[in-house]
């Protein structure tokens, strides 16, 4: 007993001090409690609403329609309000009316059927919307007057604006004639910029290329004539050889010079003929190996089937040739050299791998540069313009390149074209 007494204070406590009110009454709507919160909602001592009809706390026309309300309730168990909860009126003991949010719940105490309805107060909620209400009604009347003001000063300018068309269409078309102008001295000055650049990298380029080929020639020349004595061929043969080569490292500069010309003044076309695959290759083999460095090796393909391809040989070999003796001369000795050739649903891949000195990352997007040269093969003979030219080669034959490599690990290039 003194345990549900005491849960009863507790309870009566946390009624007492709820900020939202709080009515209790009978199933013949007779106020049995209220909270201190719901009396002063309502402008009341509890002790002069309890025991009345919860009606009282109701402005017309609700007053007169509450026992309608929970008789037909009571007769058909149709709720419109208990459980649901939704927004009404309450009358104040000074005839004010007020609006609220009630939230009705029905519950059964020792079989008699009693309703709790929790009132929330909604005044300072429906007065901030109705000064919402009012300030945009006076803004859509500030709109109505500015947008009527705006029209007559549009009207305005319309007038004045004819007057100006003409002048402004003059103007826009000579700006147009500037910015045209603009442009082509734009492109203009960027070719020149890209012509000086070209030409600078030429001449530094072509100065040591051709320098170190012609030295060679010179002095071998010189020696050649000194080597009179019979004894003396072996040298005279040696230095003959270095004449050579020194010849042929010119006549590749040249050539690559010749291929750029053309492509850069679009004369060179592509003569697309049928061209079996196997002798291709078996024809190029032995120039290929011509190139190699001492001890090196060529891993050249077995073709089993009788391939063919519609393409140019002439630029096919050059492309070729450029990726072997790109693998020839960025390789070491005793190293091999690798191509692979694989047919695809609608396109030939060829496959040139070495094992050479590969290519640094932060130099790869510029491979195919005009007279680009990575900064670890300085060293090595060469004019940055076949990379540049094999690609311009694959865009006349309609065919594409890419290539992986690692540095110590060597190159994969990998040369796709249309069957």
């Amino acid at each position: 007993m003194k345990a549900l007494t005491a849960e009863a204070k507790r309870l009566e406590a946390i009624i007492n001090t709820a900020t939202d009110g709080i009515i209790t009454i009978d199933e013949k709507g007779i106020i049995e409690t209220i909270n201190p919160a719901a009396a002063k909602l309502f402008a009341y001592e509890p002790s002069q609403i309890m025991g009345k009809k919860i009606n009282v706390l109701m402005p017309a026309p609700y007053r007169a329609e509450h026992d309608g309300y929970m008789h037909n309730y009571h007769r058909t168990g149709k709720a419109k309000i208990i459980g649901i909860g939704r927004e009404v009126e309450g009358l104040r003991s000074d005839g004010t009316v007020f609006p609220f949010r009630l939230a009705v719940s029905e519950m059964n105490i020792d079989g008699e059927r009693m309703y709790t309805g929790v009132v929330h107060d909604l005044s300072d909620i429906k007065a901030a919307e109705q000064r919402i209400m009012e300030l945009n009604r006076a803004l859509e009347e500030k709109v109505v007057q500015r947008t009527e003001d705006l029209a007559n000063a549009v009207d305005q300018l319309l007038g004045t604006n004819q007057l100006l068309k003409q002048e402004i269409e003059e103007r826009q078309a000579v700006e147009h004639q500037l910015r045209e102008q603009e442009q082509e001295l734009q492109q203009a000055l960027a070719k020149e910029k890209e012509l000086n650049a070209l030409k600078s990298r030429f001449v530094s380029m072509a100065s040591h290329e051709f320098r170190t080929p012609l030295s060679t020639i010179l002095s071998s020349a010189e020696l050649v004539e000194m080597y009179q004595n019979t004894e003396q061929h072996p040298k005279r043969l040696r230095h003959i050889d270095r004449i050579k080569a020194a010849v042929g490292n010119l006549n590749d500069i040249l050539n690559d010079f010749l291929s750029l010309s053309r492509l850069e003044e679009g004369k060179q076309e592509a003569q697309i003929e049928t061209l079996n695959l196997a002798g291709f290759l078996r024809e190029m083999e032995d120039e290929v190996n011509l190139l190699l460095k001492k001890g090196q090796k060529l891993n050249f393909p077995t073709l089993v089937e009788d391939w063919t391809i519609h393409t140019d040989p002439k630029l096919l070999r050059n492309i070729l040739l450029n990726l072997l003796s790109n693998a020839s001369k960025y390789s070491s000795e005793e190293q091999t050299i690798h191509l692979k050739v694989e047919k695809a649903e609608s396109a030939i891949i060829f496959a040139i791998k070495d094992e050479g000195m590969g290519i640094p990352k932060e130099d790869q997007k510029h491979l195919f540069t005009r007279f680009f040269r990575a900064h670890n093969v300085e060293n090595i003979k060469g004019t940055g313009l076949g990379l540049h030219i094999v690609e311009r080669y694959l865009d006349l034959l309609g065919g594409q390149i890419e290539f992986t490599s690692e540095m110590g690990q060597g190159s994969v290039f990998r040369i796709s074209l249309p069957l």
